[in-house]
């Protein structure tokens, strides 16, 4: 549901996931692309696409970070080549 909301309103979708700077930088992309879309239409997929890849990256950071603490906390799974 995330992935939706910031690919239609990326500064939401993004705030929601927890990220104000990208946020920010998102709504001065949409300025941007406001002004230079009508010269270059592709330009007003930007914003969504930056929106999106943004909330994957967090997402990613947070199962990488999951994993590693498991790891810490478990020790390595059996047979894990070392």
């Amino acid at each position: 549901m995330i992935y939706v909301l910031a690919a239609l309103l990326p500064p939401l979708g993004l705030l929601f996931n927890g990220q104000p700077f990208s946020a920010i930088l998102n709504v001065v992309v949409i300025v941007f692309c406001v002004i230079f879309g009508w010269i270059f239409p592709v330009l007003f997929l930007v914003p969504s696409a930056h929106a999106v890849i943004a909330v994957y990256m967090k997402r990613e950071d947070r199962r990488h970070r999951e994993v590693v603490d498991a790891i810490r906390e478990h020790g390595p799974p059996p047979n894990y080549p070392r």
